[in-house]
């Protein structure tokens, strides 16, 4: 027996709940964004950490999934290597925190469990392994991102990754906005079932002036002068629009600056074109863009293996590779051969960020010489072996 076709009239019935269903469920968004940027625009009351005033810095460790514990007891080691007299002496922490597993984080229904934010929160800083976001789709796929979490509940605002390719002159900084755009409410989106979908995208002003300005700020300390501001203004034109509009009034307070805007398109394209590639210092963009734009950087670089990424709040601070669980390579049998050169350089990144200079300059100068010691094929357990040894020479 065919099935029978609804009713014309039932099916506009159905639409009408569906829409009304949808436009409440925006409404509530709508309400949810204007408090989070009325907490923005007053902020939380944090200070800023003096790391050099503290007894004792604890730094947050979390393995991840699939290569991450691979590469996270590499980076960890390498860590105890760099720091070993505070280690010693009482004067850092080393602390494991367990509990950020896709598996834990599906059974509590999660992205990240409260009594594991907790333990977070008891830390200055996090090194962070890649953990396993679900695709939508899938029957967990609403479950939002770990990372996207952490930077929501940390404020962690700013993503800063380094890439550099001296051979190129390329010495580049990128500042993505971490806790707006399309991710923050990549899970928020609605839909007419079986018609269309419709997701969204956030810009506030107190946000992109915040990014704005720390990108700035970096520019005029390091000595740079150039800043290119990435959107795709000419088609989206508000959040967009705004984004590019806010950075040149911030600048306006950085005389000393040159600020260029770029579609993302084109600065994709500019990226690999190698008469372009020196002209650019700093960069600063929205969430989404900078996600796509800074793996291609890294790839230019030599792969999303070596790069690491800083994520920067008022308060804490979070450091991770760039790249994902990569669960391919588990299945497949080639996770022990995971380079862990990305969460390495994370954790150089992390002793920069509080204050040990000295420490981050010795892994950076190992990081340095390391690719030809990568071709050889070596496990990340052997090649975090000799890179202590080459640590200890130093």
């Amino acid at each position: 027996m065919g099935l029978t076709k609804m009713p014309k009239h039932r099916v506009c019935i159905a639409e009408n709940v569906a829409i009304e269903k949808a436009t409440e469920d925006f409404r509530k968004l709508l309400n949810e964004e204007l408090q989070r940027v009325k907490e923005i625009s007053q902020g939380d009351g944090s200070e800023k950490i003096d790391f050099s005033t503290l007894d004792k810095l604890i730094i947050g460790v979390i393995a991840g999934d699939g290569i991450g514990p691979i590469i996270t007891r590499v980076a960890v080691k390498v860590l105890e290597a760099a720091l070993y007299e505070e280690i010693s002496s009482g004067s850092v922490e080393i602390r494991q925190i367990d509990g950020l597993t896709i598996e834990n984080r599906l059974e509590k229904g999660e992205s990240v469990p409260k009594d594991v934010l907790d333990e977070i929160k008891k830390c200055h800083v996090l090194l962070k392994g890649p953990t396993e976001t679900p695709k939508g789709g899938s029957k967990s796929g609403d479950m939002r991102s770990a990372n996207v979490t952490l930077r929501a509940e940390l404020d962690l605002f700013a993503n800063v990754r380094p890439v550099k390719v001296p051979e190129k002159n390329i010495d580049w900084m990128f500042f993505r906005e971490n806790t707006e755009g399309e991710y923050v409410l990549g899970s928020r989106g609605v839909e007419i079932p079986d018609l269309f979908a419709v997701d969204f995208k956030v810009i506030s002003n107190a946000g992109t002036e915040r990014i704005a300005r720390a990108a700035m700020e970096y520019a005029v300390k390091a000595g740079k002068h150039k800043i290119a501001v990435v959107t795709k203004a000419n088609i989206i034109k508000k959040c967009d629009g705004n984004f590019s509009r806010i950075c040149h009034e911030v600048a306006e307070d950085f005389p000393s600056l040159e600020l260029e805007d770029y579609y993302v398109d084109i600065m994709a394209a500019k990226m690999i074109d190698e008469g372009a590639q020196s002209k650019f210092e700093v960069f600063v963009m929205p969430n989404l863009y900078g996600d796509i734009l800074t793996d291609e950087a890294a790839q230019i670089q030599g792969g999303v293996g070596t790069a690491g990424s800083a994520n920067i709040g008022s308060r804490y601070a979070m450091f991770e590779a760039i790249h994902g669980s990569a669960p391919r390579m588990i299945e497949s049998g080639r996770g022990e051969y995971a380079n862990p050169s990305s969460l390495i350089k994370a954790a150089a990144m992390m002793l920069e960020h509080t204050g040990r200079i000295e420490a981050a300059s010795k892994i950076e100068a190992v990081l340095a010489k390391s690719e030809s010691k990568r071709k050889e094929g070596l496990t990340a357990e052997k090649f975090g072996d000799w890179f202590c040894e080459e640590l200890a020479r130093m």
